[in-house]
C-alpha cells in the first residue's frame, strides 16, 4: 500500500472511529484531539483488566495473551489487541467493549484489522477464520466472522483512513440519519456539527 499521508501509521482503534464518523477520525489521528465524555471514562473503566500486559491459561486449556502490541507494515497499521486466545492452535482475538451487545460494522473493521496484523506475524497459518466481541454491559461475546466482504471492506477503510489523514482541513459534519451520531460523541464541543452545517447551509443560499 503506498503511502499518501503525512501519517505514516494509522492507530488500528482508529479504524473504528474512520467507520463511524471520518471528521471525528480526522481530529483524533491527525490533530491529536481526545476529549472525555461518560461513554468514554465507561470504555477507559472496562477495558483496565485487558490493558494489563499477561499471559495465562484457563481452566480449559485456553492461552490468553492481554494486551499484544500487534503492527503491520503491509497496511501500515500499529495497535494494541485487548486480548488474543489460542485454542488448540488456533489464534482468535477477542475486543472489548463497554456497551450492550450489537452488530456494528466499525467494531467490525477494527477487529478484523487485528486479525490481519496477526497473519502477517504469523506466516505460513491458515488465515484467522472469526474473533469475537465481548460486551461488557451485556456480559456477552458475539462471534464475527472474518468474511472476503468484511475483508475487503477492512482494506477499503485502511486506504480511506490514509486519503483523510492526508487533508489539510476535517471532512464536513455528518448529514441525514448519520447526524443522530453527533450527540454522544465525546468530541461534540470540539467539532460544533450543528454549527457548521448551518455555515454551510447559509453559504449555499447565498450562491
Amino acid at each position: 500500500m503506498s503511502n499518501i499521508s503525512r501519517i505514516d501509521t494509522i492507530p488500528i482503534s482508529s479504524l473504528n472511529a474512520l467507520e463511524y464518523c471520518p471528521r471525528c477520525f480526522y481530529y483524533q489521528v491527525v490533530q491529536g484531539e481526545t476529549l472525555v465524555n461518560e461513554f468514554v471514562l465507561e470504555g477507559q473503566l472496562a477495558h483496565q483488566r485487558v490493558h494489563q500486559e499477561g499471559t495465562r491459561v484457563t481452566a480449559e486449556g485456553v492461552i490468553e495473551t492481554t494486551r499484544l502490541y500487534l503492527s503491520s507494515e503491509t497496511f501500515h497499521l500499529s495497535g494494541f489487541a485487548d486480548v488474543i486466545e489460542e485454542r488448540a492452535g488456533v489464534v482468535i482475538p477477542v475486543e472489548y467493549k463497554h456497551g450492550h451487545q450489537g452488530n456494528w460494522l466499525n467494531e467490525h473493521i477494527q477487529l478484523c484489522a487485528q486479525a490481519m496484523c496477526l497473519e502477517e506475524r504469523l506466516p505460513g497459518k491458515p488465515p484467522i477464520a472469526y474473533g469475537y466481541i465481548f460486551y461488557v454491559a451485556s456480559q456477552r461475546r458475539v462471534k464475527v466472522p472474518f468474511t472476503p466482504q468484511l475483508r475487503a471492506r477492512t482494506k477499503a477503510a485502511i486506504v480511506q483512513a490514509f486519503q483523510i489523514a492526508a487533508r489539510e482541513t476535517p471532512p464536513p459534519p455528518l448529514t441525514g440519519k448519520l447526524a443522530a451520531r453527533c450527540p454522544p460523541c465525546s468530541l461534540l464541543p470540539l467539532c460544533l456539527p450543528e454549527e457548521v452545517r448551518q455555515l454551510q447551509a447559509r453559504s449555499k443560499q447565498r450562491t
